[in-house]
């Protein structure tokens, strides 16, 4: 709804950088306007005061005052016309944005999130690892603390062949156990909370 003298944000440009209000944008812009250099370089002084004013916490930062030039040449869109007290070139870094995030499942992590950062780099050695001593007893050690992680992601729950199945799987199917020789260390089962807070051990 459009009502002839109320002056609406949303239909205002959009501020460069919010933390400085429209007020101080409002007097970039007139200072852009402004005839001469000297004047327009005189007006730009007074705005970096109330910058500063405005937004004390700018300076926390080391150089601050070249944060506050370089704030002052964007919000003017680089049509400020005066000769600036530090360069300028490295201004519009400050308005880029950081690379988003690859997602973990882009990289596998979410099909072994109950296992863990540190299991998934174990499944990696594992594939390259040369058969003898070494590798068996990593096999041993990996195997039994995928087993702990199953139990307490599962709730207690227990299945050798589903450890024995994401062995072989998440290392390529280099590493097959042998559910009828291999032999895993006694893990206590987690029984479900009774209703005390409490959980206790099955033996």
């Amino acid at each position: 709804m459009d009502i002839k003298g109320l002056d609406y944000n949303t239909a205002r440009e959009k501020l460069v950088m919010t933390e400085y209000g429209r007020e101080i944008q409002k007097m970039i812009d007139i200072a852009i306007a402004l005839p001469t250099k000297e004047e327009r370089m005189r007006c730009a002084y007074t705005i970096i005061h109330q910058m500063e004013m405005k937004n004390p916490q700018v300076r926390e930062g080391e150089d601050y005052q070249q944060t506050l030039w370089d704030h002052l040449y964007l919000m003017s869109h680089k049509q400020l016309d005066i000769d600036w007290p530090y360069d300028m070139s490295a201004a519009e870094n400050i308005l880029s944005k950081p690379a988003p995030m690859a997602h973990p499942s882009a990289e596998g992590q979410s099909r072994m999130r109950h296992y863990g950062q540190l299991l998934s780099k174990v499944f990696e050695q594992l594939k390259t690892m040369p058969e003898g001593p070494e590798r068996d007893e990593l096999v041993r050690l990996t195997a039994n603390q995928m087993k702990r992680d199953l139990m307490t992601w599962g709730h207690g729950s227990i299945d050798d062949e589903k450890v024995a199945d994401d062995l072989a799987r998440f290392t390529d199917g280099k590493i097959q156990l042998d559910l009828s020789t291999f032999h895993f260390d006694r893990v206590n089962a987690i029984v479900p909370d009774s209703g005390n807070g409490k959980r206790k051990k099955r033996k």
